[in-house]
């Protein structure tokens, strides 16, 4: 079952993000498609900036997934500064994906 995260990051900057997704596609750069990621499984990524922060949300095909995809996320946003962030998980009910 698609899951959803959210990620919340006060005090992340563009820079930030940009950094963490280029160390993420191996040095492509930001996210183009799904499979720039390092896994396989994303179904849709969105950025933005936030009034004091960044906000990601992640569909991902399953839990198992996105659990892979944290094993060589998590790392990274350590070394960005990020360690205690953490997502929170939401079951998806309907995904569509344009």
């Amino acid at each position: 079952m698609a899951i959803v995260a959210i990620f919340e990051a006060p005090g992340m900057t563009q820079e930030d993000y940009e950094r963490i997704t280029d160390k993420l596609t191996g040095g492509n750069g930001t996210v183009k498609s799904p499979s720039d990621w390092p896994v396989a499984g994303l179904r849709s990524h969105v950025a933005a900036p936030t009034s004091d922060g960044w906000f990601v949300a992640d569909v991902w095909e399953s839990e198992d997934a996105f659990r892979q995809f944290g094993d060589t996320l998590m790392p990274i946003l350590q070394e960005a500064g990020f360690a205690n962030l953490q997502p929170r998980i939401y079951q998806a009910h309907n995904v569509v994906v344009g």
